[in-house]
């Protein structure tokens, strides 16, 4: 049917159904333009193609499903890294109130170092050149004990005795070694006789320049200032078990701050590894020790 056709018979349509209703056909002939027009826009849109295929619509749909959830999973993705710039916050504000902690404990450290340092110079100064400081038959008691004991290293003239800490302790630790006994004993009994009566003996820790390895250790140790003076204390401990005074006793630590040889092999840092005990006349000057510097306390 062409258009002509199909527009004549809409007319027709409209004329009789108005002839049937009793209308004019006159005043009912304007009026079947519309319902033409409609059948035609009918027609034009079924030959036309203006509806959008099922199967493109369904593809969009598709799609827009897609984008909804790659939206989602962004949103999502941007809240969890809110999240971890939160808890990076918080690890950095914890990690620097522990740095302020340690930094507090350095300075502290630093001023027992330097205190300790100071204490050794005057001892040292003491000793350089001058007289024997402990009476002959201790100091040639100490000299035997030298001989008997290679670990033990003796100068009598200024009344210090060294001992290997690799005999005494091992490494990282402050427990006494069992070989470590007779040594000590042996001390005592020469500290104990009456020729010592007042001699005080001042002992002293040294590490070498190597960090403390074992994690446990470093728990119980953080520094080797730390393990140095724990290792002399242990030292002082025994002797006051077998038998020496307590207030006849000091103890130090210096960690690797004073080698005696250069850390540069095994050899030298094996020595730099010792405790040292300096056996001193009363009127010996010790700092820190208020009786035998009477003027100045």
């Amino acid at each position: 049917m062409g258009r002509s056709d199909a527009q004549s018979l809409g007319a027709r349509l409209v004329v009789r159904g108005a002839m049937r209703a009793g209308r004019s056909p006159w005043a009912t002939r304007a009026l079947g333009h519309a319902p033409a027009v409609a059948v035609l826009g009918l027609l034009a849109l079924a030959s036309g193609g203006c509806l959008a295929p099922q199967s493109r619509v369904d593809a969009l749909t598709t799609q827009n499903r897609a984008l909804s959830e790659q939206n989602r999973a962004q949103l999502a993705e941007i809240e969890n890294l809110k999240i971890h710039g939160r808890n990076i916050e918080n690890q950095l504000r914890r990690t620097e109130e522990e740095l302020a902690l340690i930094d507090d404990g350095v300075g502290s450290d630093g001023q027992r170092l330097a205190d300790f340092r100071r204490q050794h110079e005057a001892i040292k100064e003491q000793l350089r050149g001058g007289p024997m400081l402990v009476p002959p038959a201790v100091g040639g008691q100490l000299a035997a004990i030298s001989r008997e004991h290679p670990e033990l290293k003796f100068d009598p003239r200024t009344g210090i005795a060294k001992l290997d800490t690799d005999i005494l302790f091992d490494s990282g630790q402050d427990d006494l070694k069992p070989g470590a006994e007779k040594v000590l004993a042996d001390l005592a009994k020469t500290l104990k006789r009456a020729e010592a009566e007042g001699l005080r003996v001042m002992v002293v820790g040294h590490t070498d320049d190597r960090a403390i390895a074992k994690r446990s250790a470093r728990e119980q140790f953080p520094t080797n200032l730390h393990l140095s003076t724990a290792r002399a204390l242990a030292v002082a401990r025994r002797l006051r078990e077998l038998g020496v005074a307590q207030d006849q006793m000091g103890v130090a630590g210096f960690g690797s701050h004073q080698p005696i040889a250069p850390n540069s092999s095994e050899q030298n840092r094996r020595a730099n590894r010792r405790v040292e005990l300096f056996v001193m006349a009363p009127n010996v000057p010790v700092v820190g020790w208020t009786e035998t510097i009477p003027t100045v306390y």
